[in-house]
């Protein structure tokens, strides 16, 4: 069983050192052409009558990583989900406002919400494999709900792997179930299932936060690997690895009301010269 690791001590992390951290990430965007990736355009969510998310716009440039950070209950994990209609699972849940994806609203009438799901893929905080399947099934699965057809289901099975880092460690047991995969390579294993049906974005909701350090590594070094051809959006509660992995942060904060978006900018400015002081308080410790 793997240990918690839901973040280093805030109480002990600075906005210099945390500064340090994010001028140290060497990822840079890639220059590949994708698309003009992912925009949400004031976006509000409603539980029932509760308000749970006001006003929010953000632009997540192709071949970029934005972290999402803030207290628990500020809205982020409630925001990643209305990027690909995920919180339409819930009876009570609303939302106003528009996402676009390569300048193309996903709420527009007659959507196919299969499609903007295979488009825009999704990671979830505790690895959800299909336990009664084989390793191999399981990448492939996508492919069979959605009735995609690939002429050479070997290679890309993988490919899959490989990009989620993966390959080396199952190549010799694809026919295993997966439940007998640890815990960080279930949850890689998801990534390669997402992978499978070829998104344009990987929404990411706090995926290492069950994961043992270097399970978390394995998988920050598989973010950025990802980030040369596609769009990451990845909510977490580890400022340390926010640091590490992401272009841009942005801050979310709810102060007895609705989650609000604070601040976005460069990960190494919102760590080092945050421009509101909520945001400075925030990663600086003093509260969250």
């Amino acid at each position: 069983m793997e240990n918690q690791n839901d973040g280093e001590n805030m109480s002990t992390t600075t906005p210099h050192s945390l500064a340090d951290v994010a001028n140290h990430n060497t990822r840079r965007p890639g220059t590949t052409p994708l698309g003009t990736g992912l925009e949400a355009r004031g976006i509000h969510a409603w539980f029932g009558k509760h308000l749970a998310l006001e006003n929010v716009s953000l632009d997540f440039a192709a071949g970029t990583v934005t972290a999402l950070i803030g207290p628990s209950g500020c809205g982020k994990s409630t925001f990643i989900r209305t990027l690909n209609r995920m919180h339409e699972f819930i009876p009570s849940a609303a939302m106003a406002g528009q996402v676009l994806l390569d300048g193309k609203d996903i709420y527009a009438p007659g959507t196919d919400v299969t499609k903007i799901r295979l488009q825009i893929g999704m990671v979830f905080q505790k690895p959800n494999p299909f336990p009664s399947m084989t390793i191999g099934e399981n990448v492939l699965a996508g492919l069979k709900l959605a009735q995609l057809k690939v002429e050479n289901k070997e290679e890309l099975l993988e490919e899959c792997l490989t990009r989620a880092g993966l390959w080396n460690e199952v190549k010799d047991r694809l026919d295993a179930h997966a439940g007998g995969l640890s815990g960080g390579q279930q949850q890689r294993l998801c990534i390669a299932r997402s992978l499978a049906v070829n998104p344009k974005v990987l929404l990411m909701d706090e995926p290492c936060s069950a994961l043992d350090p270097g399970s978390t590594l394995r998988i920050e070094d598989t973010i950025g690997k990802l980030a040369e051809t596609m769009t990451i959006i990845i909510v977490t509660h580890n400022m340390q690895q926010a640091a590490r992995v992401s272009d841009y942060t942005a801050f979310f904060l709810s102060d007895g009301g609705p989650g609000v978006l604070v601040e976005v900018g460069p990960t190494n400015e919102i760590f080092s010269r945050p421009k509101d002081e909520r945001t400075e308080n925030y990663v600086s410790g003093r509260f969250g």
